[in-house]
């Protein structure tokens, strides 16, 4: 009979859980896809954690959405997303992806400076336009709807360069692997042969003073929605003059005209910012690892490891703050010229130092943002433009104010008269972002540095 009576309260008590459950929760009955010309819908798909037969909590079902939202965002294929709910009862609903296009396949000239950043070409090299690139450069970022990418360059000017590179459609059913190759082409003839007192120094001359070939296959691999990790492999070849390997012996090391290598690297990366273009919430994490030289035959026989971690914290009331931590170690202790990196170039760098460039073995960066946002709208420009990838335009604006420090280790500073390897920088001050559609990012920044010098720096980024 006691058999009995825990069966019957076993069954009322799963009654009662299952009533709870359903009175909590919802059913995903389907999911449809709207504005989606050209890309596949299992592309769209592939972002999407929610699934038709899920069951999905009533009180976080908005904020499950938004991440799913955000991810088909960082994709880079579309203007604006939107996912909507469309209540077929009130335990059983149909989620609806509406999303509207880039502009896939872009054909344009191309006039930019060929130096570090546009602070370097106004403050250092006078303003001086024959330091310009100018050409064409194609891309379609769609090629089949697979989110595969066919690129195409062709530039000429101060750093003539050519380049063709494909990246593959996903090759497995689970949509996680690809390959991206290439070919690029670089020839210069006035070119920076050495670092003098941390700013770099020109060579100038009207014949060709270096050549380099690139022939490069990446194998790429996507772990979920967040990670994803890469595998290089790629050979260069590179051929300087008589007169650069005078100037400056360490170029290439032993007074080298050529150098000839294959290279192996492996990143990983664990990605969960809420939008890769400009990030106000979440987190990454990197990891790098390079070798220079795989064959005894090569000229180089170098080793290099990088990490770094970035977190951005929203504050409430449209304060924002983030911080990043990041460095690098190469070996052996001497370098060639060319591979040693250290503080100066592309994001890498304490800001106030844009016009430095400090060469070294090994590195360390921290920088730290506290921004206000002014502003966020997204203007409807349908009346004036018909062309639906440009007849929506998002622009915001945030206040920024920040603080760097940096340390670069330079066993062989003495060469080049550093002034700030092997010592603390830091460098503060205030800025204002802008960031609009299509990736594009505007920065003007009032810096002071540690050498007392204040300056205001301005900077354009584009993730393409």
């Amino acid at each position: 009979m006691n058999k009995f009576k825990h069966f019957f309260l076993f069954c009322f008590l799963q009654m009662c859980y299952c009533q709870s459950f359903a009175a909590d929760s919802v059913f995903v009955h389907q999911i449809q896809i709207k504005g989606n010309i050209r890309t596949k819908d299992k592309i769209i798909l592939r972002e999407v954690g929610v699934k038709p037969g899920d069951s999905l909590k009533k009180a976080t079902l908005n904020e499950v959405l938004e991440i799913d939202r955000r991810k088909i965002v960082n994709t880079n294929l579309f203007i604006t997303v939107n996912i909507a709910v469309t209540d077929i009862s009130d335990s059983v609903i149909d989620i609806e992806i509406e999303v509207k296009e880039r502009l896939y396949f872009v054909a344009f000239p191309v006039f930019y400076l060929a130096d570090r950043n546009f602070n370097e070409w106004w403050y250092e090299r006078k303003r001086d336009l024959r330091r310009t690139i100018y050409g064409v450069y194609t891309k379609h970022s769609n090629l089949t709807g697979n989110n595969d990418q066919l690129k195409l360059r062709a530039e000429f000017g101060f750093v003539p360069n050519f380049e063709i590179a494909y990246s593959t459609p996903y090759l497995d059913k689970d949509l996680t692997k690809r390959i991206s190759v290439g070919v690029l082409y670089v020839m210069n003839k006035t070119m920076a042969y050495r670092t003098w007192q941390d700013k770099l120094q020109f060579f100038q001359s009207e014949s060709k003073q270096r050549e380099r070939i690139y022939v490069y296959s990446v194998f790429s691999q996507r772990k979920g929605f967040y990670q994803s990790q890469q595998l290089e492999l790629s050979y260069t070849q590179v051929q300087i003059g008589d007169t650069i390997a005078i100037l400056n012996p360490n170029y290439l090391l032993d007074a080298r005209q050529k150098q000839n290598y294959f290279l192996a690297s492996y990143a990983y990366i664990y990605d969960k910012r809420d939008n890769r273009q400009y990030a106000l919430d979440g987190y990454s994490v990197s990891f790098g690892a390079t070798k220079y030289g795989l064959l005894p035959s090569d000229n180089v026989n170098l080793l290099s490891l990088s990490a770094g971690f970035t977190q951005y914290i929203p504050l409430g009331k449209k304060f924002y703050a983030n911080y990043s931590v990041r460095g690098r170690v190469s070996f052996p202790k001497k370098q060639p010229f060319l591979q040693t990196l250290g503080l100066g170039y592309r994001n890498d760098l304490v800001r106030g130092y844009e016009l430095y460039v400090i060469d070294g073995q090994r590195y360390g960066l921290v920088k730290t943002n506290l921004k206000y946002q002014l502003f966020n709208r997204t203007f409807d420009l349908k009346k004036y433009l018909k062309i639906k990838q440009f007849n929506t335009f998002p622009i915001a604006a945030y206040l920024n104010s920040f603080i760097d420090v940096g340390y670069v280790t330079n066993e062989f500073s003495v060469l080049n008269n550093s002034r700030l390897a092997n010592t603390f920088i830091a460098g503060t001050g205030l800025g204002l972002d802008v960031v609009t559609f299509y990736n594009v990012v505007g920065r003007l920044n009032y810096s002071l540095n540690g050498l007392g010098e204040r300056r205001v720096f301005f900077a354009v980024t584009r993730d393409f």
